[in-house]
Parts: structure tokens; C-alpha cells; sequence
């Protein structure tokens, strides 16, 4: 069985948001006390808090006279919160990630529940302390005899309210093999260009919208802080970034599902995404193409349906190596679309198509031989290197 989270939307009545929203503002609060206390004590005693330190001041926060409305909501999702955290810790030690930020209201919130604080039958699902089952609008059932292990309840910034629940599915199958095999070069004009000559155009989501949430931001700079109308503007501003990002995610799912379906194997680069948006002319288009999104959804995908996906090195030269004679030019600047090889002579080259050929050839070559494929230079500089080091070291007396 494969673990696999169905997201549904959801309407609370009056009686459920206000618990659901007291609930997170729990879950925020004792999130941010955690982390609060976990970096005093860093700074001032070199200190590491573990999660079982933290789940003890938990239990002395309950006891406090202002702190006592925590015992009003479930206490699962408090729990939760602290095992977040210090998910995030350990994430943050073994150099995955940056240092975990405190929640903010405004970006709304999330709540988790795990078997003891939920109850699911009959196709309705009933929350810890809540009278009636929620609201949901069942796009897809659940799969018939799954169950689900954690439901997470979240409410995005635009205001609209979100229930994932977390199954072993056992209809996930493996996909019968296919003899097709496709090299990726993500771009920024065209969102990819594949190794059978395939373009696929960059819908620009963010560029369709922009005009419109540019107005929408204007306005919301214009209102007084702590004001309903700014809270009106805020919301509008939200709901236009929230269309954007279902179009964007909606469309990647679309393109990647079709791409594992067809493909036994797919090369893709294993690109530094967070080096490449530093870039402030490229960061924006770079941002709305996804790419990072793009590779997380190929990635589980293929574990899904028993596809191979290749990650090659990302200083392997695939834009300018010829993939007739694997000649490389010196120099290959963004704007050279096509170019023609001085060694064979082969005019016309696309310069996208020619990367997802070079990136197919080095992604089968690192099936067969297990290792990346680097450039040759960056060895001979490496080796260059180790030879100065070693020349400017005295021998021992």
C-alpha cells in the first residue's frame, strides 16, 4: 500500500469555525511559545529543547490562569504542533532547511488530527468536539475500505477552508512498462522542452493575473492598518493569488501524470532552483514556472507508478554539447536559441531540444554506470587544484 492525501473543501457552519478557529489559534500560539523558548534557551545556555521537553511545558502552560483556554480545544493538535516543530529542528540541524519562522494569523492556519481525535464512518467525518460532521464536498470518494490515519484541517489565506486525509491506498498500481524513455530541459519561454521534440508553451499564470493584483495590491496599501476595509482588500489580494496557484498546481499535475504515464524512464537536472530566483531579472518568471513543484510531483509519481527518474549532475553542459558529435562550445548565452556546431557542421541546432537529448543520453548513462556525469573541465579544474595545493606544501622534516 502507498500513503497518498485526498483534499477536499469543506463549508463549517457557525458553531465549527468557531471552533476550528479557536483550535488554530491554539495550535499558532503554543507553535510560537515552543520555538520562543527554544531559541532563548539556545542563545543564553547553548541549550538543545527536545520535543519531550517542550510537551512538558506544554502541560504547565495549561495550568497558567491566562493560558487556561488551551484545555477549551482538542489537545491532539497541540501535540501535533510541537512534533512539527521539532520536525522542522531537525531539519534545520541536518542543514535541509532554514531556521523555523513563527506563524503569523494572516496566513491563515492548520490543525491536525490523528485517530484518536476524529471519527470517520459512513462517509462522514466528526471532529474532536464537534457535534455534527463537517460539511465536505466530496469531489472523489475515498477509495472503498480506506481509512484515514491523520486528517488536517486548514484554512487558506483567501479564507476558504480545506479538510486532507491521509489513507494507505491500496488502487495505486504499478503502470505496465512502455519502451519510451524522455529527457527534460525546463525553461522559462517554454515551461519544457523533452528529447522527442516536444515543446510544451509556459502558461504564465502569474502574468495573467498581474495587472489585476498589482490594482488589488494598491488598494490594500492605501487602507488603515487594523481597519475591516483593510481586511476586505486583504482577502482580495489572497483570493487572486489563490487563482493562480490552483491553475498553476492544476495544470502540473495535468502535464506530469501525462508525462509519467507515457515515459518508462525521464532524465531531468538536478537544478538549484533557490540559487537560480537570486537572479532578480529571472527570479519572478522563474518562481512562476514552478519547476521545484514540477520535479516534487515527477518524483512521487514515478514512486507511485514504478517509473525510473534520473537526476543528472546540474553542471553537466547539456545546452552546449552538440548531441550529434558531443562537441562543446566555450560560451552559450540565454539568448542563442539555435546554433551550429563548428565541429560537424550540423546547422540549426534548437538549443532546448538539443538539452533534452544530451540530458536523456547522460540520464541512461548514469543508469548503467551508478555515477553522475560531470563536465570534464570541472574535474581537470578540481585536479589542477589538488596539484597547486600540493605543490605549495613543504615536505616534512
Amino acid at each position: 500500500m502507498t500513503e497518498r492525501a485526498y483534499k477536499y473543501r469543506f463549508f463549517p457552519t457557525a458553531e465549527q469555525e468557531n471552533l476550528l478557529r479557536r483550535t488554530m489559534g491554539c495550535v499558532r500560539l503554543v507553535y510560537n511559545k515552543a520555538l520562543a523558548t527554544r531559541t532563548i534557551a539556545w542563545y543564553e545556555r547553548q541549550e538543545r529543547i527536545q520535543y519531550k521537553e517542550t510537551s512538558s511545558l506544554l502541560t504547565g502552560w495549561k495550568k497558567i490562569e491566562n493560558l487556561d483556554f488551551l484545555n477549551e480545544v482538542s489537545c491532539v493538535p497541540l501535540q501535533q504542533c510541537l512534533r512539527h516543530l521539532q520536525k522542522a529542528f531537525a531539519n534545520f540541524w541536518g542543514k535541509r532547511a532554514k531556521y523555523p519562522r513563527f506563524k503569523a494569523k494572516r496566513n491563515g492556519g492548520t490543525a491536525e488530527f490523528t485517530k484518536s481525535a476524529f471519527n470517520y464512518r459512513n462517509g462522514s467525518l466528526w471532529l474532536a468536539k464537534c457535534k455534527e460532521p463537517l460539511n465536505i464536498v466530496w469531489s472523489r470518494l475515498l477509495p472503498e475500505g480506506c481509512e484515514p490515519s491523520t486528517v488536517t484541517v486548514k484554512l487558506d489565506p483567501s479564507g476558504r477552508w480545506f479538510v486532507s486525509m491521509l489513507v494507505d491506498d491500496y488502487t495505486i498500481e504499478t503502470l505496465p512498462p512502455t519502451k519510451k524513455k524522455v529527457g527534460i530541459d525546463v525553461g522559462v519561454s517554454s515551461l519544457l522542452s523533452t528529447s522527442d521534440g516536444e515543446k510544451i508553451a509556459n502558461p504564465k499564470h502569474f502574468n495573467r493575473l498581474y495587472q489585476k493584483l498589482s490594482v488589488a495590491q494598491k488598494e490594500l496599501s492605501r487602507k488603515t492598518k487594523g481597519s475591516n476595509n483593510r481586511h476586505k482588500a486583504r482577502l482580495k489580494v489572497a483570493k487572486i493569488h489563490a487563482k493562480i496557484k490552483d491553475a498553476r498546481t492544476d495544470f502540473l499535475h495535468k502535464l506530469t501524470s501525462r508525462l509519467v504515464q507515457e515515459n518508462n524512464v525521464i532524465a531531468i537536472e538536478d537544478l538549484a532552483i533557490r540559487n537560480m530566483v537570486k537572479n532578480h531579472k529571472l527570479s519572478r518568471s522563474i518562481s512562476d514556472a514552478a519547476w521545484g513543484e514540477m520535479f516534487r510531483q515527477l518524483e512521487y509519481k514515478c514512486d507511485w507508478y514504478g517509473r525510473k527518474l534520473v537526476k543528472i549532475d546540474r553542471f553537466f553542459p547539456s545546452s552546449k554539447r552538440c548531441n550529434h558529435c558531443g562537441f562543446v562550445v566555450d560560451k552559450m548565452p540565454l539568448d542563442v536559441r539555435t546554433w551550429d556546431c563548428p565541429n560537424c557542421g550540423t546547422k540549426g541546432i534548437d538549443r532546448d531540444i538539443n538539452a533534452g537529448k544530451n540530458i536523456l543520453a547522460a540520464g541512461l548513462a548514469v543508469i548503467v554506470c551508478g555515477a553522475d556525469i560531470r563536465p570534464d573541465n570541472h574535474n581537470v579544474k578540481g585536479q589542477l587544484r589538488k596539484t597547486r595545493k600540493g605543490r605549495k606544501q613543504k615536505p616534512k622534516s
